[in-house]
């Protein structure tokens, strides 16, 4: 690790040096002479609505290399040579105003949109475009409001982005990436997450996750067929596009922020207590069959109760011994940029720490808890080689170490649900024969085949490093005065690498346990129960190893002209890349030369637009793409689109209207995308079988006493040369409309059909005897969504200026083809109904009694009897029995249809508050039955005993012979798994919807004149916190987390920070 971070810093280093050298380059000098004596002007930016404008370049019109940028409240101080004439202010989307000095030290203007916006550009695919010209349905966002108080950046896209539907499942550092789709899951296929690209480069969600918001120049979200169609085949889940910062002309900036963070979880599961549990599963064993003996007798109960002796009679809280009541993160992030005429240069560097809840046992010389440190460095250096020529250079790395315990967090907190608290106790204290030995005494039952989750925690841990490093340059040759004007080409070359490896080291767990009791000393004797194969020492258990290179090209050919009031744009890209990973010997052997040949795809694609007179805007796109997973007749596809739109406020007959609705823009697209990423990792050549010429499980046995044996052939794939991509055809028709200057509204809605599903062949009769079930082409899925945004800003008063915003995403998928057996009943076929449907029996209620149960239909599933209290079905086809073909459509999709946000900033002077609000919206999801049934052995391992714990909720409000309440929350209790309650029903289903408030942040920004003589251009102090409160009615854990709750929980954080700017 030391050697790779010092690699990537000299390489860093050097093109800082470079970058510095060509910057120091003074352009040709117009005289000589003493340096002229220097004053220093200031004053404020601000928008034609009074707005403050944070970010606006000031610059000496006869120096460029002496300027500054206005800080968060439009404010800035410069120094300038006393024979200053002009002062530049400009801004990307604003008009440039040079403004005559004229003896002045203060100066204060407003900028103007340049000609609504028509100038303004924004990241298209390969490329920008003026953002006036933009057909496609792409959302971009201001990276500012990406900031959360996390070092996982996915967790911020829920309800910030109009378009994108996403969730978080889990709290865990490291394991906390956010799921998230574009306009939701539009396929039931493989791979339905969008394709990520940043700076044009494909990365995977959590390279994503570590991006600092520090560095990202542009956040984009490509949502239909135009914005993605140059992706041709790895378009139709939608794209993400980032592009990180460059330097600028001027002297050079520092900017620091450091954090540090308290993290706590936002809803923690409630549990009963010993005694509750224990009454609770003698309850369970006699209203199940009153003449079974309790588990626990009242002796123990009432000891227990009374603290006698908690080794011998333990009340063990596995949750208050496994974790902490919170935790505190840290992370810092550093960024110096600037440059000259020559080059210009963005290196920064990133530190987040982040710790897990866990306790560390004293006793062991290693920490067990959760800690992920992660390195980010980068460096962004441009060149101009000549007028017409420019390079770039880009550098990057990724850095991550991760120790935790060996089960991960995750398990770690599902076993603790799964461990008896009145067994025994977490560890026994040293008695007499055990004050010299060197391992703790760690408590179990019988021979020590218990579960005991904090002997698990302890014993060991897990380490793993991940790495990535990246090197790209970029040639730009600008061709207008070689061949013809707007012509130009470029090239650009990537090559990365990835790495992991990961290594266990864990002991044995001596097991004790007390015996031989005396009531009158109240002593116990322990117990080796497992003196032999207990060990002292951490094993080495090396795990998995990879190494990843992965090398990409582009090149292209871009003309951008206009005649008159005609405008022509085109550009011609072609694209390849090579992908290898290699594994070690610890992988397995199963597919191991299909893994360790590279994966290609290479294509050539296109986009051409028009427009006149900056009214009328048409664009044509395509994407030509190849892909080696498909036989050669299937392998290259063509993917066009096309769009239209008119700026009607640009219309002379507008004008009258143009001080109230200050922009109107329709535009409508149609076009086609794919999506080659189906099949899962060892389906990656359709074309060809997989077959197993040594299979010893399909051998054969002869001779006395199977004495002879050979192993057979196995086929897990038959060959399908017909196999080819998804293929989504969308349409999207879109509306942008500001109003006063001040509120900006776009609407999109938007139609997708996506054919070319792959599914398993659920028409093929077993009779044909096929090992495999073959996978055709031959689902299809339909998708409709309608996702708005608004923003609000204005300026009231002098010193006081206000932004809402607020977004709404509805998107709605179903099946239109899925191969499925034949029913009886039509409710039961997947057609018509969307992608994430449940099928379930509907729940009338409890039965009241035995005798209900004896008159209704009767429900057997397995050997379980049921019983008054348990869950009554709904006959729904009226045969006198519940049987699968009762099950109907139950329940929203468990992926939500609805995600909106909504929130504010308002700015005072150096004082900012704002508040961000997250909802999601008619998703259903189930309690997890089999995990939360109290009692239960539910531990997959045989070797292990586990009995899940009692939610506090199920203690309170159950059936009972003495509570017969119809619609308790939990059926009657029962001492073995009730596979009656464990059939997907509508009992425990919930609604998923909820209100969050996600963010809220204070911060002050010291005054410029109280800093500059420290030559801090900004000083800033924030205090902010996300998942701060939940709304909805669901209470037993974070909603968010739908049927995972009993995993590592979402946490809420509070976070105070610094931020420095020299």
């Amino acid at each position: 690790m030391k050697n790779k971070l010092i690699t990537l810093w000299c390489m860093m280093i050097t093109a800082l040096l470079l970058s510095a050298y060509l910057y120091a380059q003074p352009a040709p000098p117009a005289g000589s002479g003493p340096a002229p004596a220097r004053k220093e002007i200031r004053g404020q930016v601000t928008d034609t609505a009074g707005a403050p404008m944070p970010g606006v370049t000031v610059l000496v019109k006869s120096s460029p290399n002496i300027g500054t940028t206005t800080d968060m409240n439009g404010r800035y101080i410069l120094e300038v040579p006393d024979n200053t004439t002009v002062i530049v202010f400009s801004m990307v989307g604003y008009t440039t105003t040079e403004v005559p000095l004229g003896g002045r030290s203060i100066i204060s203007i407003q900028l103007k949109s340049s000609s609504s916006q028509l100038g303004e550009t924004v990241v298209v695919a390969y490329g920008t475009q003026k953002k006036a010209s933009v057909i496609g349905a792409i959302t971009t966002i201001n990276p500012g409001e990406l900031k959360v108080p996390s070092s996982n950046l996915t967790t911020a896209l829920a309800g910030r982005i109009a378009g994108i539907i996403s969730y978080q499942r889990s709290g865990e550092p490291g394991m906390d990436n956010a799921e998230f789709f574009i306009r939701g899951a539009t396929t039931f296929g493989y791979k339905k997450s969008p394709l990520i690209l940043i700076d044009g480069i494909e990365y995977d969600v959590t390279e994503l996750a570590r991006l600092t918001t520090d560095d990202i120049a542009s956040f984009s979200i490509m949502k239909d067929a135009t914005a993605n169609a140059l992706y041709g085949a790895r378009g139709a889940n939608g794209v993400i596009l980032v592009t990180t910062k460059t330097g600028k002309e001027g002297k050079a900036k520092i900017n620091l922020r450091l954090e540090n963070s308290i993290s706590s979880p936002t809803r923690d599961i409630e549990l009963a207590d010993p005694i509750t549990y224990m009454e609770a599963n003698n309850e369970a064993v006699l209203t199940r069959n009153p003449l079974t003996p309790v588990t626990y007798s009242q002796s123990q109960i009432d000891n227990t109760k009374a603290g006698t002796n908690p080794m011998v009679f333990p009340a063990t809280n596995w949750k208050e011994m496994l974790f902490k009541k919170q935790t505190i993160n840290k992370r810092a992030n550093f960024n110096l940029s600037g440059g000259g005429q020559i080059a210009t240069y963005f290196i920064s560097g990133g530190y987040t720490k982040d710790n897990g809840m866990l306790h560390v046992d004293h006793r062991n010389n290693f920490n067990n808890n959760i800690d992920l440190t992660t390195y980010t460095l980068r460096s962004n250096v441009n060149i101009r080689v000549t007028r017409s020529t420019t390079a770039m250079v880009r550098l990057h790395g990724t850095f991550d170490e991760y120790k935790g315990p060996v089960d991960g967090g995750e398990k770690l907190y599902q076993k603790m649900l799964r461990s008896n608290q009145v067994l025994f106790p977490a560890y026994y204290p040293a008695d007499e024969a055990h004050q010299f030995v060197n391992h703790p005494l760690f408590g179990n039952f019988n021979n020590g085949e218990y579960l005991n989750p904090y002997a698990d925690m302890v014993r060991g841990y897990k380490q793993f490093s991940r790495s990535l490093m990246l090197a790209q340059f970029e040639l730009k040759q600008d061709l207008s005065s070689f061949i013809t004007k707007g012509l130009s080409v470029r090239a650009m070359m990537n090559t990365n690498r990835q790495a992991y490896f990961d290594v266990s080291r864990e002991y044995v767990p001596f097991w004790y346990s007390a015996n031989n009791y005396d009531k009158l000393t109240n002593t116990y004797v322990l117990r080796d129960i497992n003196p032999d194969l207990g060990t002292d020492y951490l094993s080495y258990v090396p795990g998995k190893r990879t190494v990843g290179s992965t090398f990409y090209i582009e090149s292209a050919v871009d003309y951008n002209r206009t005649f008159n009031k005609h405008g022509l744009a085109g550009m011609l890209i072609f694209i390849a890349r090579n992908n290898l990973t290699t594994f070690d010997e610890n992988e397995a052997k199963v597919n191991a030369l299909q893994k360790s040949l590279p994966s290609r795809n290479m294509g050539l694609s296109g986009r051409a637009t028009y427009s006149y007179d900056n009214r009328f805007f048409g664009e044509f796109n395509f994407g030509y793409n190849g892909s080696e997973r498909f036989y050669k007749k299937e392998r290259y596809g063509f993917f066009p689109s096309a769009g239209v739109a008119w700026y009607v406020s640009n219309e002379k007959f507008f004008r009258p209207l143009d001080r109230v609705i200050t922009k109107l823009k329709l535009r409508a697209n149609y076009g086609l995308v794919g999506n080659d990423a189906i099949g899962d990792e060892n389906d990656r050549f359709f074309y060809l079988s997989s077959v197993n010429m040594n299979d010893d499980k399909k051998g054969a046995e002869f001779g006395t006493n199977g004495g002879y044996k050979r192993n057979g052939i196995s086929i897990s794939r038959y060959d399908n040369r017909a196999i080819t991509w998804e293929t989504a055809r969308n349409s999207t028709m879109g509306v942008e409309l500001s109003l006063f200057n001040k509120l900006d509204i776009i609407a999109e809605f938007f139609v997708e059909n996506r054919y070319n599903i792959l599914m398993d062949r659920a028409s093929i009769p077993q009779t044909m005897g096929l090992q495999a079930t073959p996978k055709a082409n031959v689902g299809k899925a339909e998708s409709t969504a309608f996702d708005f945004s608004a923003d609000y800003n204005s300026a009231i008063g002098k010193n006081l200026f206000l932004s809402v915003r607020g977004n709404f995403t509805f998107a709605r998928n179903r099946f239109r083809a899925y191969e499925e057996p034949v029913y009886a009943e039509p409710y039961r076929y997947h057609v018509g109904y969307p992608i994430t449907q449940r099928w379930g029996y509907i729940a009338e209620r409890l039965f009241i009694d035995d005798e209900e149960v004896r008159s209704s239909p009767p429900q057997a599933f397995g050997n379980f009897r049921t019983m008054g209290g348990d869950i009554k079905f709904r006959d729904v086809n009226g045969d006198g029995q519940i049987t699968p073909a009762d099950m109907v459509p139950i329940g929203y999709p468990t992926n939500p249809e609805i995600i909106y946000g909504f929130g504010f900033s308002l700015k005072y002077k150096g004082v900012d508050l704002s508040a961000f609000f997250q909802g999601s919206a008619r998703s259903s999801f189930w309690i997890d039955v089999k995990s939360t049934s109290p009692f239960v052995d539910t531990d997959d391992d045989n070797k292990i005993t586990s009995e899940n714990q009692l939610l506090k909720a199920y203690a309170d409000n159950h059936w009972s012979e003495e509570n017969r309440n119809l619609y308790a929350l939990w059926p009657r209790l029962s001492p073995t798994l009730n596979t009656n309650s464990q059939q997907m029903n509508t009992w425990f289903m919930r609604d998923g919807s909820f209100l969050r408030v996600k963010q809220v942040e204070l911060g002050y920004t010291l005054p410029q004149r109280l800093t500059t003589k420290a030559h801090i251009t900004n000083l800033r102090i924030y205090a902010n916190g996300s998942n701060l409160f939940t709304f909805s009615a669901f209470k037993l854990w974070d909603i968010e987390m739908g049927g995972k709750g009993l995993g590592y929980p979402i946490q809420r954080v509070v976070n105070f920070g610094l931020q420095l700017g020299f």
